[in-house]
């Protein structure tokens, strides 16, 4: 590859790099507050974990008041940010990344849903007849967090197109964990607040199509949104996907533009550069703003959003979610509840229907010429990352929250989860370490 080409993949590669080295050491982070969760609610101090989570919080006057207790905050409210994150991110993959063109996007798509399918239909196996059979959805999903931060233990050996993979195949699982806890996890609907929400949410609509690039206007839009969807019975955190929908994702001013406005500041800012001088004068000054308005204007309100709020779904929001919903009480009926078909449902689903899934579906997509292997992949690569997709964690835990109203299922939900978890992450990292190893690259 000559120097322009290899220039412009790196450029191209830079966004990925930055994007998978944040989810890896969010993984971290999130894993630490898992352990502090379950060390937390099966410690002495077991009694103010409950009591924490249980503290109402409302937030409001008179009749604008929300009350609720801190989980549902937590749930309701922060994963919303989530979701609205997660949002922005299978928008742009669907206009700019792995999923914008059919090529890239077919593999990692068909991986997905078998990776969806497969494990729902062997928890619904367990569990069919029975109450349990609400819980479906849970070991459908897959952490994305925690699956990347796994993979980025092994490295530079990791060929770059596999961690694109798994990236790509875990946001199109988070898109169809969205679908399904829009479609099958729905409490009684509220027709009234349903026609406010599509209110909200047409105004959204009509102020992207009116070229609207200031973020106030989207956040004002999408908190009245949310609120619809929360009194509506749709789980609010939908309204945070359907307004990542809305925000724009093409930039005021385009590359070249940018670069000329740029160029001819910053010459301007020069002429009254002198040797010593600390202080701008008034007409560096309005150089530096006008350069500052320019880049606000080529960096689309999408790109942006995405920039500033993900640290802070990866390195606050989600360790805040496992922290409030990561302490399983691991007591004398800990073992009866593992061994309920709800825990082994979801175990096998994550653990097992994950592997079958991904790896069918891919290997019938491929051989039928429809895809083809990553780039520099092989076969048992291939399935090692499908055993990595076994980390359900945050969206699964997500789910059985929305699933189970009963704490004794809830409970078993969240064992079976976390271990599966566990096991997968440990499985696939094995795996993919025995098929990176020199010779086995094949």
């Amino acid at each position: 590859m000559d120097r322009p080409q290899h220039r412009a993949a790196v450029a191209l590669l830079r966004p990925f790099q930055a994007f998978f080295e944040l989810e890896a050491s969010g993984g971290v982070v999130l894993l630490a507050c898992a352990a502090a969760a379950l060390a937390w609610a099966n410690g002495p101090w077991a009694d103010t974990y409950v009591r924490l989570w249980e503290t109402v919080i409302t937030v409001g006057a008179e009749r604008f008041a929300l009350s609720k207790p801190l989980l549902l905050w937590v749930n309701d409210g922060l994963m919303a940010v989530f979701f609205f994150v997660v949002g922005l991110e299978i928008k742009r993959e669907v206009l700019t990344g792995e999923l914008s063109s059919r090529t890239n996007a077919i593999l990692p798509v068909v991986a997905a849903l078998g990776g969806m399918v497969v494990p729902a239909l062997i928890y619904a196996g367990l569990n069919l007849g029975q109450p349990s059979i609400r819980g479906w959805g849970v070991p459908m999903a897959t952490d994305i967090a925690f699956s990347l931060g796994t993979l980025a233990l092994l490295g530079s050996r990791v060929p770059p197109s596999l961690k694109v993979f798994l990236t790509a195949v875990a946001i199109v699982d988070d898109l169809g964990a969205v679908l399904v806890i829009a479609l099958f996890y729905t409490a009684e609907l509220s027709w009234t607040s349903l026609g406010a929400a599509a209110l909200f949410l047409a105004a959204l609509v009509a102020a992207n199509r009116a070229g609207v690039h200031r973020t106030p206007v989207y956040a004002l839009l999408g908190l009245g949104l949310w609120a619809a969807f929360l009194a509506s019975g749709v789980h609010a955190t939908v309204a945070g996907v359907l307004l990542a929908m809305t925000i724009p994702a093409r930039c005021r001013i385009e590359g070249e533009e940018f670069l000329e406005r740029g160029r001819a500041l910053l010459d301007a800012f020069a002429l009254d550069c002198e040797p010593g001088r600390k202080v701008l004068s008034e007409n560096q000054r309005d150089a530096v703003a006008s350069l500052e308005v320019a880049c606000l204007h080529v960096e689309a309100p999408l790109t942006r959003l995405e920039r500033l709020l993900h640290p802070w779904v990866a390195f606050a929001i989600m360790p805040i979610f496992a922290l409030a919903n990561a302490g399983v009480m691991l007591g004398a009926g800990a073992l009866s509840a593992a061994g309920s078909n709800i825990a082994i449902g979801v175990a096998l689903g994550l653990f097992l229907g994950k592997q079958l899934g991904v790896t069918i579906f891919s290997w019938a997509f491929i051989r039928a010429g429809v895809a083809k292997l990553p780039t520099g992949a092989t076969w048992r690569q291939l399935y090692g990352v499908s055993g990595l997709c076994g980390i359900g964690f945050t969206m699964s835990l997500f789910i059985a929250n929305l699933a189970f109203t009963d704490p004794a299922m809830l409970e078993s939900a969240k064992i079976g989860i976390l271990t599966a978890s566990l096991i997968s992450g440990v499985y696939g990292y094995a795996v993919l370490a025995r098929a990176l190893a020199p010779g086995n690259r094949k």
